[in-house]
């Protein structure tokens, strides 16, 4: 893993980007960067980790479906985060050249992440960097989307096998219903914040 190519690579597809050694610190970047906004959230275990929720919704007003108690709370929630002023989420996985990769389920993390926010935040730990775009498809296929199959204990043949692998299967609690390449910032979005942490989190 190479960090300094990365950022190299990532700012020259007009992204910003900051590097923190602890998510720590990273947190409290991100807390004193937001203040009295409309902000919106993409499911995200590092950012959970974190407690972004906590931390940001004390002086902004957050919209986290997570936060919901059932699927029609959520998938209401969900909505509000598509046109808020900032949505933060992260990625499944990063390559060295500057290509990001997410994939998503329901629609709502790869919706935020491309339109109607003035600023995004995508904050990535540095153990998802690969060498590469095809390296970070795998990495998004083979460990994150298992892993976070995991999380919610879904009935699936990767979760079944203890997170090994993606198995493409036909279950329809699969959460691998698209897989979105960010190649470069996108035209309408103005600022797109890469905040990378050099430690491991997330899946």
């Amino acid at each position: 893993m190479d960090i300094n190519k990365t950022i190299k690579s990532l700012q020259k597809k007009l992204y910003t980007v900051k590097l923190f050694d602890t998510a720590k610190e990273a947190a409290d970047y991100i807390d004193s960067q937001i203040d009295g906004r409309v902000v919106g959230f993409g499911d995200s275990r590092t950012m959970i980790d974190m407690e972004l929720y906590k931390r940001l919704s004390a002086h902004n007003e957050v919209h986290d479906p997570y936060q919901g108690k059932d699927n029609d709370e959520f998938l209401e929630i969900a909505k509000k985060t598509l046109t808020t002023e900032v949505f933060l989420t992260s990625v499944n996985a990063m390559a060295e050249t500057g290509e990001m990769v997410n994939i998503d389920g329901t629609g709502n993390r790869v919706a935020g992440s491309l339109f109607g926010h003035e600023k995004v935040y995508f904050i990535v730990s540095t153990n998802k960097i690969e060498p590469d775009l095809q390296s970070a498809i795998d990495r998004a296929r083979n460990v994150a989307a298992p892993k976070n199959s995991m999380k919610y204990d879904l009935p699936t043949p990767c979760v079944a096998s203890g997170g090994e692998k993606c198995f493409d299967c036909k279950s329809p609690e699969r959460i691998c219903n698209a897989m979105v390449l960010y190649l470069r910032k996108m035209n309408d979005i103005e600022d797109v914040e890469i905040v990378l942490i050099n430690e491991e989190m997330g899946f």
